[in-house]
C-alpha cells in the first residue's frame, strides 16, 4: 500500500488554548515517587525537575487503561495529566494501590488548569528558558512547562499550573483554536487514550516506547511482563499509523482492510478535523500487514476510504510500509 505525502495544511503562527480534555492528579507524599514508579511503564524514582514522562498506566494483562505525562513539582509533589474522561476511573485505581504508602491522590480540578502552547508566536514568549527537547520540563513560577513533539514542523508545550496564571498566560498570547490543537496533538503521531479506547492497546501497539512512554530497565508495574515480552521475545503484529480521510472519525471506530474484509483491522486511536477544511487526520492502532496492499476503510468493509500519512518518527523494520 502506498502511502501519500501530508498536505501543506498550517495552523497559523499558533499561540495558547486551555485543554479542558485533560485532568490533572496531584500525588503528594513522601513516597509519591516510589509508588507511581510502581504503578507505570516509565521511571518516576529518577524524574528530576527538568524531565516529564509519557506513561502507560495498564492492566495486568498489559493493556493501557490510560496515558499518563507526569512531572515534578517538587521533591514529593508530582502532577500527571489524562484524558479527563478518564480521571475519575484512574484516580480510583490508583488509590487502591496505595494501602500502606504515605502517599495521597487527588484531583487537582479547580487548582490546577492545563495549557496547550504551540507555534512561533509561543516560542516567542516563553523565550530562552523554554524546553527545547522533547519531555523536558522547566519550572516557571508555581506552574510547569513540558515540551511536547513538534507537529507539522511547530514546537508545543504544555503548561500546568494554578488557574490566576493560566489567565495572565492565556491574556498575553494570540488564541489557538481548540480545533487546532486537535490538529496538532494528531498529527505529532502521539494517541492518548480515552474512554473509548481504554483497555484496548498494549503500549507498543501505540508506538509508546517509539516516543518516550516506556521505560524497559525499570521494575516491575501491572502489565510489565506482558510489556517486555513483546518488546524482548515477540515480532509485533499491530502498530499505530498516520492515516488521513474525507470522513469524521472517532477514537474507537474499527477500521477495515479490503484483504480481509470480514472483520476490522485495527481501531482508530485518535482523530482530529483540519480546522481548513482539508478532511480529517487520525491514528489508527492497525495489523501491520494491513498496510502493505489493499485499502483501508473506516467503519466498514465499503466504508470511507483511508490514506497512510508518513508518521514523524521512524517505525521499526517489521512496521515499515511500502
Amino acid at each position: 500500500m502506498d502511502t501519500i505525502a501530508s498536505p501543506a495544511t498550517t495552523t497559523s503562527a499558533g499561540g495558547a488554548c486551555r485543554l479542558p480534555g485533560l485532568g490533572l492528579i496531584r500525588a503528594v507524599g513522601a513516597d509519591a515517587a516510589a509508588f507511581l514508579h510502581g504503578q507505570i511503564s516509565n521511571d518516576v524514582k529518577l524524574l528530576g525537575a527538568d524531565r516529564a514522562r509519557l506513561a502507560a498506566y495498564c492492566t495486568p494483562q498489559g493493556r493501557m487503561l490510560a496515558s499518563l505525562i507526569v512531572g515534578r513539582h517538587s521533591a514529593e509533589e508530582f502532577w500527571l495529566a489524562c484524558s479527563a474522561d478518564l480521571l475519575p476511573a484512574t484516580l480510583k485505581r490508583l488509590g487502591m494501590f496505595v494501602m500502606r504508602a504515605k502517599a495521597k491522590l487527588s484531583d487537582a480540578a479547580g487548582e490546577l488548569v492545563a495549557v496547550g502552547l504551540a507555534g512561533p508566536a509561543a516560542a516567542q514568549a516563553l523565550g530562552a528558558e523554554a524546553p527545547a527537547a522533547t519531555w523536558a520540563k522547566a519550572d516557571r513560577g508555581g506552574a510547569m512547562l513540558i515540551r511536547l513533539p513538534d507537529a507539522e514542523g511547530q514546537p508545543r508545550w504544555l503548561w500546568i499550573g494554578p488557574v490566576a496564571e493560566a489567565d495572565a498566560l492565556l491574556a498575553g498570547l494570540p488564541a489557538l483554536d481548540a480545533a487546532a490543537w486537535a490538529w496538532l496533538e494528531v498529527s505529532s503521531g502521539v494517541a492518548p487514550v480515552v474512554a473509548a479506547t481504554s483497555g484496548q492497546f498494549v503500549p507498543q501497539m501505540l508506538n509508546y516506547e517509539l516516543v518516550g512512554g516506556v521505560d524497559f530497565k525499570k521494575g516491575c508495574y501491572p502489565g510489565q511482563e506482558i510489556v517486555a515480552r513483546s518488546h524482548y521475545l515477540g515480532k509485533l503484529k499491530r502498530r499505530a499509523f498516520l492515516l488521513a480521510g474525507d470522513a469524521p472519525a472517532l477514537p474507537g471506530q474499527e477500521v477495515f482492510w479490503s484483504g480481509d474484509a470480514g472483520q476490522p483491522a485495527g481501531q482508530v486511536a485518535t482523530a482530529a478535523a483540519d480546522p481548513l477544511g482539508g478532511g480529517w487526520r487520525l491514528i489508527a492502532e492497525l495489523k501491520i500487514a494491513a498496510t502493505d496492499t489493499g485499502s483501508l476503510h473506516l467503519g466498514a468493509s465499503e466504508g470511507p476510504l483511508l490514506r497512510l500519512l508518513p508518521l514523524p518518527y521512524a517505525l521499526p523494520q517489521e512496521a515499515a510500509t511500502a
